[in-house]
Formats: structure tokens, C-alpha cells, sequence
């Protein structure tokens, strides 16, 4: 995304709806960490590659939250 990163996405999806659940997947950051995500309210964060299995766990871990 260009012009917004994930997490400032994040956040604004949040503001109107804050109980929608968000898995952040991203191949390189230097500024978002696991423990920034859950501060911020995303359920769940994943590095790329992202295997099927850990996206299928991931999705049912926040759906089942």
C-alpha cells in the first residue's frame, strides 16, 4: 500500500470497528512487533512467507477469541 502502511489501516478499521478481527501479515518490518500489534488490537501478526498451516491456525485462533 502506498500511501499507509498495515497498521495505520489497522487502526483506522479499528476506530470504526473494534471488534472485527485483524491478522497483520507482513515480510519486513522495523517498526511493528508482536507486542505492538496486540497493544494496537490486531489479533494476530505473521511473518511471510506464510505457511497454510500457520494461516489456517492463525484464522481460526481469532476467530475463536
Amino acid at each position: 500500500m502506498p500511501k499507509m502502511t498495515g497498521e495505520v489501516l489497522a487502526k483506522e478499521i479499528l476506530k470504526i470497528r473494534p471488534d472485527i478481527p485483524i491478522i497483520l501479515c507482513t515480510g519486513f518490518s522495523e517498526t511493528i512487533t508482536k507486542e505492538k500489534v496486540i497493544v494496537i488490537g490486531i489479533k494476530d501478526f505473521l511473518m511471510k512467507p506464510v505457511k497454510i498451516q500457520d494461516l489456517a491456525e492463525s484464522i481460526r485462533k481469532v476467530l475463536t477469541m
